[in-house]
């Protein structure tokens, strides 16, 4: 599998690339890279409002990749994937459209694991609408506390915003139990599903979310694309948030009626080619044998784990009770920005500082961490380098 990643194959410093970034962003395959490339060369035309040849091939191409997405998290049709830039921008479109339906003392139900993307846009509508923004906390291992989640969650939450996977400390989170809680007291769910669409079979008619969002570039996709799966009904029922071409069925001096959905959230020229990319990505994820891959990934998780924990110094961040993907980890004395400057060069490619998640650093007390992430193609070399280095960094600092 690593040999349809090209750049895995280079080297970094003089080293054999390590990359242990892959929270941040995957590597793409050949397959991708070539996808992208062709449509350039072979189909390149704006999509759906043109009669030639080219535009036709280009929008075949394009709503092939929403049909794909639509299999792929096994939605109820094609109509309920939206492509946005990512997950960022999805989130900031359902807080948009979500947002009109709001008053003064409803509630917006989040929780100290999220990113910021799924902070900010809820605190920005509550600025505007009078609403109030809550968070259910975490215990010291990075845990949801459920006493907590259970006493926030009320008939005044009208939105219960989480994370699937947490992309600071690896936690996974129940989705579906807490999807059926929020049910219980009438709130719309929107999962963050940046970090678990990889690595995780999604069922959007079992999971039973109002919206699941997530981002190409983390399913060694394109970057500049992204999920929006909903709910048709819900789509139907809420406003776009953006307004131009595509998205409008008429259009007067006085007034405008849209497209049903997808198309009236989608106004302009889409990210065509992005798209396309991410059709294949999932076509090229379809075609391995993830579970296989997902269980080796996880026991060179745990052998990780195993191996930071005995290295004088070292303090695991978070040891949550169920993990993807992710060890934060500290070294004694040392500012996490230095340990991934001496990571880096020995080829050790990971991340180091809050990860967009300061409330959560703030919870667990410390101000942030070095981050290695795993994807499904790393190997037991990828773990033992990155012991190697650490053992070294601590000797330098």
């Amino acid at each position: 599998m690593r040999e349809d990643f090209p750049l895995l194959e280079r080297e970094s410093r003089g080293f054999p690339l390590a990359y242990l970034d892959n929270a941040a962003s995957t590597q793409k395959p050949k397959a991708v890279i070539e996808s992208i490339s062709d449509f350039y060369q072979t189909a390149n035309a704006n999509v759906h409002r043109a009669a030639h040849e080219l535009s036709a091939r280009a929008t075949t191409l394009f709503e092939d990749s929403r049909s794909r997405v639509a299999s792929f998290i096994n939605a109820s049709r094609p109509q309920e994937i939206i492509f946005s830039r990512g997950t960022t921008e999805s989130i900031n479109l359902l807080a948009n459209s979500l947002g009109a339906r709001l008053s003064p003392g409803d509630e917006i139900l989040i929780t100290m694991l999220e990113h910021h993307s799924n902070i900010v846009p809820w605190q920005m509508v509550c600025e505007r609408t009078g609403a109030k923004l809550k968070a259910v906390g975490v215990d010291d291992h990075g845990n949801l506390d459920w006493t907590d989640l259970e006493s926030k969650l009320t008939s005044k939450t009208k939105i219960f915003a989480f994370t699937h996977v947490s992309n600071s400390i690896g936690t996974v989170n129940p989705a579906k139990k807490m999807i059926d809680i929020a049910k219980k007291e009438g709130a719309i769910t929107v999962v963050d599903g940046a970090q678990a669409a990889l690595h995780h079979s999604l069922d959007m008619q079992s999971l039973d979310c109002d919206f699941y969002v997530f981002s190409g570039h983390k399913l060694f996709g394109p970057t500049g694309v992204g999920v929006l799966y909903g709910k048709y009904d819900l789509l139907c029922d809420i406003p776009p948030w953006q307004g131009g071409g595509e998205m409008i069925e008429t259009v007067s001096i006085s007034k405008s009626t849209y497209q049903k959905p997808p198309y009236k959230f989608e106004a302009g020229t889409p990210a065509i080619a992005e798209v396309v990319g991410l059709g294949k990505a999932i076509e090229y994820i379809t075609s391995l044998d993830r579970a296989r891959l997902d269980q080796n990934e996880q026991a060179i998780v745990e052998a990780t784990l195993s191996e930071l924990s005995l290295i004088p110094r070292v303090s695991l961040v978070g040891e949550p009770d169920a993990r993807q993907s992710v060890i934060s980890f500290l070294v004694e004395g040392c500012h996490p920005h230095d340990v991934g400057h001496l990571l880096d060069q020995q080829g050790v490619a990971v991340r180091s500082g809050h990860h967009c998640t300061m409330p959560l650093m703030e919870r667990l007390r410390v101000p942030g961490t070095v981050r290695a992430s795993f994807s499904l193609y790393s190997n037991l070399e990828d773990s033992r380098r990155l012991i190697q280095a650490v053992e070294k960094a601590t000797e330098l600092l």
